[in-house]
């Protein structure tokens, strides 16, 4: 059994989508999302610096736009699952037909605006804890004032709060913790802190009528499946302001039988947890359009019929 997954921000890097507009109707199929979200993709995606893609209200979008794009190069596939970590839920919904791509690069442009808008009345940030129990690592957040705003499972947690909450992580690292890394993102995302954002992407949400889910779709929120168009766009939108549980996303990876993963563009975080996570799972990550053929070798060989 497959499982499609597409990565949260964070994993954008500068001109990673330049060879994927190599490939044939690639930069027209840019071009058409990029005039509608009134977001120049093709800029960001080839010639901005890290600080510019750094910026909430363009990596959102960017990251979506690549994993669209790089799951449309593998031609036809049916996985089992789908799913996405943080603003990758957007990707993964798109994979399930909920929105199609061009609803879902709208709604998530508006999310990455009203989480920039947020993320601007506080100095927040995020950092990965490698390492600790999360028993124990939980806990010592709470005690700084920090969120445990990702459980990623494979012993990697994401602390989430005000840049002063973070030096002193720094400073005071919970037992067992080996490194505290800061994470190119511009604000305490799945916090209190997004709060504002939550209103403002249900009044967008409002205007849309998704679709039931064509294949199974695996929520952040708790790890479980979500049967109803209504209830994932719900999820989406709460989702900005909650902690994400991967962990629990790839325990139901293992409920349904996973045998295989893929992570779409620009794919490498997701995999690298489920290597430690799903022992006997096989990978691959999309980082370039050559990893296209080892990916369409693992569909042959797992996807359904």
């Amino acid at each position: 059994m497959l499982v499609l997954v597409a990565p949260g921000q964070g994993a954008q890097t500068p001109g990673f989508l330049t060879p994927w507009l190599e490939l044939p109707g690639a930069a027209d199929r840019i071009a058409a999302w990029s005039e509608a979200i009134g977001l120049d993709l093709v800029h960001y995606g080839t010639k901005a610096d890290a600080d510019e893609i750094r910026d909430t209200a363009v990596a959102q979008p960017l990251l979506v736009a690549a994993g669209l794009l790089s799951a449309a190069a593998l031609g036809e596939v049916a996985p089992g699952a789908v799913a996405g970590h943080s603003v990758g839920e957007f990707t993964a919904a798109a994979f399930a037909g909920v929105l199609d791509d061009t609803a879902a690069l709208r709604l998530v442009r508006t999310r990455g605006l009203a989480m920039a808008e947020a993320a601007a009345v506080t100095a927040t940030g995020m950092s990965a804890l490698l390492g600790g129990d999360p028993e124990v690592t939980v806990p010592h957040l709470e005690k700084l004032g920090l969120t445990a705003a990702n459980v990623n499972g494979a012993g990697q947690i994401v602390a989430a709060g005000t840049l002063e909450q973070l030096a002193a992580l720094e400073a005071d690292k919970p037992e067992g913790v080996r490194r505290v890394v800061a994470l190119k993102v511009a604000g305490a995302f799945h916090t209190h802190h997004m709060a504002p954002a939550v209103a403002k992407l249900e009044e967008a949400a409002a205007a849309l009528s998704p679709a039931d889910p064509a294949v199974t779709y695996v929520s952040n929120k708790d790890g479980q499946t979500v049967a109803t168009g209504a209830e994932v766009l719900a999820r989406l939108v709460g989702q900005v302001a909650n902690p994400v549980r991967w962990d629990l996303c790839m325990e139901t990876f293992q409920e349904l039988g996973a045998t295989a993963l893929i992570e779409v563009c620009p794919g490498g975080t997701l995999t690298g947890i489920a290597k430690r996570a799903l022992p006997g799972v096989a990978t691959v990550a999309l980082k370039t359009p050559d990893d296209l053929d080892a990916a369409r070798t693992l569909i042959a060989q797992h996807a359904a019929v």
